[in-house]
């Protein structure tokens, strides 16, 4: 069988590039007597060397500007307080005259929980006062996965395509990309965007028994998301085959992502499995069998490339899904 049920990463440093990338501005120097406001803007200047997009970073200064609003900006960051910030939360629900339903309220309680973390974790203040902070996420429906006979059902498809086998009266070619495309997927969860990103020369292929692929950004910013993933040992074989079949030079899918989606929906539906086979639906579960056996929660975390507020949400879910059935 090619794909093993538990994969991690390598502890290795990414080796050195030729074009490093420009050095940063030093970050302005905070203490416990900095206003707030200008804690925010030391705040949005870490937002922004983190993988976090634009209108995310302004829905953090959304929020924490109504918080500057209710204690005054030019309110020392160190003096605040967990009865300040629940009386925040008091205010916003009664006293605002704005309405603030339970979605909005639970955005902004994480934003007070994600600002006053990142200044206790840098010793700009002592302790953290959003830590006793508590609210009840509105809950999202939990993300589709395959099963593990479900997952077998799929590659026993693939593999039958990878080998041409013949269907009833239908005689196919041997094609080995939807085996390839959907082990890789299983086996290492990563996204559709670092799927198309790839290139031979990420895959390690130098220790046959240790088969590995780079996941890199050309961004600098996102350069803290770059990691080593395992293949399977017998991942390698599939892929001579693939390359001789496509002719592949350089990108490992030189097609666009919707033809990739075309062939996990198409391998899904020859599999006989219930739900559309996507991306979202391998990585999501990539990760549960990866919990299932035995990955802690911060190797997954680096795994799938998640940021701490990012993976908040991603490993309750992972950790609910993967959990025994009653």
């Amino acid at each position: 069988m090619l794909l093993r049920k538990e994969v991690g990463m390598f502890d290795e440093k990414l080796p050195p590039r030729s074009s490093p990338p420009k050095p940063q501005a030093e970050p302005v120097k905070l203490t416990t007597t900095t206003p707030i406001h200008a804690a925010f803007g030391g705040f949005r200047e870490h937002m922004a060397r983190r993988d976090l997009t634009e209108n995310t970073i302004k829905s953090f200064q959304y929020d924490l500007n109504i918080l500057g609003q209710f204690v005054g900006q030019s309110r020392p960051v160190g003096s605040i307080s967990t009865k300040d910030l629940n009386d925040f939360v008091e205010w916003l629900l009664h006293g605002r005259g704005v309405p603030c339903n339970q979605k909005s309220l639970g955005r902004r309680i994480t934003s007070l929980k994600v600002f006053f973390a990142w200044l206790a974790d840098t010793g700009v203040i002592p302790s953290d006062p959003a830590a006793p902070l508590i609210h009840k996420p509105v809950s999202t429906p939990l993300p589709d996965i395959l099963y593990d006979a479900q997952v077998e059902q799929l590659l026993a498809t693939t593999n039958m395509l990878r080998h041409g086998a013949t269907q009833g009266t239908e005689e196919r070619k041997p094609d080995a990309r939807p085996h390839l495309l959907v082990s890789l997927l299983l086996t290492t969860g990563i996204k559709k965007n670092e799927c198309m990103a790839l290139v031979l020369n990420h895959l390690d292929l130098s220790e046959p028994e240790a088969p590995a692929v780079w996941i890199r950004y050309g961004d600098a910013r996102h350069r803290h998301k770059e990691r080593k993933l395992k293949l399977d040992a017998a991942w390698p074989r599939v892929l001579e085959e693939y390359k001789a079949q496509y002719k592949i030079r350089d990108k490992l899918f030189p097609c666009t992502a919707r033809n990739l989606e075309y062939v996990l929906r198409d391998v899904g539906q020859l599999a006989g499995l219930p739900k559309p086979v996507s991306f979202e639906m391998l990585r999501w579960t990539c990760a549960v069998r990866d919990s299932r056996g035995g990955m802690s929660a911060e190797q997954l975390r680096h795994k799938l490339g998640l940021s701490k507020v990012t993976w908040e949400e991603a490993g309750a879910k992972i950790a609910k899904l993967a959990a025994p059935a009653l």
